[in-house]
C-alpha cells in the first residue's frame, strides 16, 4: 500500500467518481476525509467501504463554493490527520441550457462550485503543503473543458478554468515537492450522467473513438496514478480519460 500514512481530502466524495476515487485511495493505504454538500448519508456508505480496507475516514459536509464552510473543513481535516497530502477536487454540479435560455444563477451556481470551489480548495491546501513541504492537488475536470459542448456554456467555462488554474498554481508549488495537476473525463456513466437523454447519449458515444462510456473507477485509477510518490515528475499535465474523445 504506497499511500499508507498519507491522508486525502476527496471532495463530493458520497458518489460517483468521488467516491470510487476515495475508495481507490483506501486501496492504496491513505486515510480519508471525505467532503460532502448535503445529506452525509453517502458520505459515510463510502466511508464505511473505504475502512474495509483498514483505513481511518472523516465525513465533513461542507459547501466548498463558500470560503468561510471551505476553511472550516480544512481546520476540521487538519485536527482529524494533522496534515493533507493529497486534495482532490471533485465536487462538481451541472445546470445545462442552451446560452440564450440560461438562467444566470445557473450559470454563476456551476461556476461558483466547479471553479471557485476548486479556487478555495486549492488555496487551502497550497498552505498546509507548503508547510508540509510536500502534497498532491489534483483536480476533476473534464473533456468539455477542452473542447466545448453545446449546453454547457456554464460547465464548460469552469472546467477549462480549472486546467488554467492547474497549470498556474504547478508553476508556483513545483519547487516546493508539490504537484499540481488535472484529471479530464469523458462520458463516463454516473448518476449526473443517468439524467440525459438517449439522443444525447447516442451523440455521445459516436464520438468516443473507443466505443463505450467510462467508468468511475477508470477516473479512479488515473487521479491514484497521480497522487503517488512515485509520480513526484509530473505536475501541470492534463490526463484525458476519454477512450480517445478529445483527439
Amino acid at each position: 500500500m504506497t499511500l499508507k500514512g498519507q491522508t486525502a481530502l476527496v471532495t463530493g466524495g458520497s458518489r460517483g467518481i468521488g467516491r470510487e476515487v476515495c475508495i481507490r485511495l483506501a486501496q492504496e493505504g491513505a486515510d480519508l476525509v471525505i467532503n460532502c454538500a448535503g445529506s452525509l448519508h453517502g458520505a459515510e456508505e463510502t466511508a464505511a467501504r473505504c475502512e474495509a480496507y483498514g483505513v481511518n475516514t472523516l465525513c465533513i459536509q461542507a459547501d466548498v463554493s463558500d470560503a468561510v464552510s471551505c476553511g472550516a473543513m480544512f481546520a476540521q481535516a487538519k485536527e482529524f490527520s494533522g496534515r493533507i497530502d493529497i486534495l482532490v477536487n471533485n465536487a462538481g454540479i451541472t445546470r445545462d441550457q442552451l446560452l440564450l435560455r440560461m438562467k444566470e444563477e445557473d450559470y454563476q451556481r456551476v461556476i461558483d462550485v466547479n471553479l471557485t470551489g476548486t479556487f478555495y480548495c486549492m488555496k487551502e491546501a497550497s498552505r498546509m503543503m507548503l508547510r508540509q513541504k510536500y502534497g498532491r492537488i489534483i483536480s476533476i475536470s473534464s473533456v468539455v473543458g477542452l473542447r466545448g459542448n453545446a449546453g454547457q456554456v456554464n460547465y464548460a467555462a469552469a472546467k477549462a478554468g480549472i486546467i488554467g488554474m492547474t497549470k498556474s498554481l504547478a508553476k508556483e508549488l513545483a519547487a516546493k515537492k508539490i504537484t499540481v495537476n488535472a484529471v479530464a473525463p469523458g462520458w463516463i456513466e454516473t448518476e449526473m450522467s443517468e439524467a440525459v437523454s438517449d439522443d444525447a447519449k447516442a451523440a455521445f458515444l459516436s464520438q468516443i473513438p473507443a466505443g463505450h462510456p467510462g467508468s468511475p473507477a477508470d477516473i479512479a485509477h488515473a487521479v491514484c496514478f497521480l497522487a503517488q510518490p512515485e509520480s513526484s515528475y509530473i505536475t501541470g499535465q492534463v490526463l484525458c480519460v476519454d477512450g480517445g474523445m478529445a483527439m
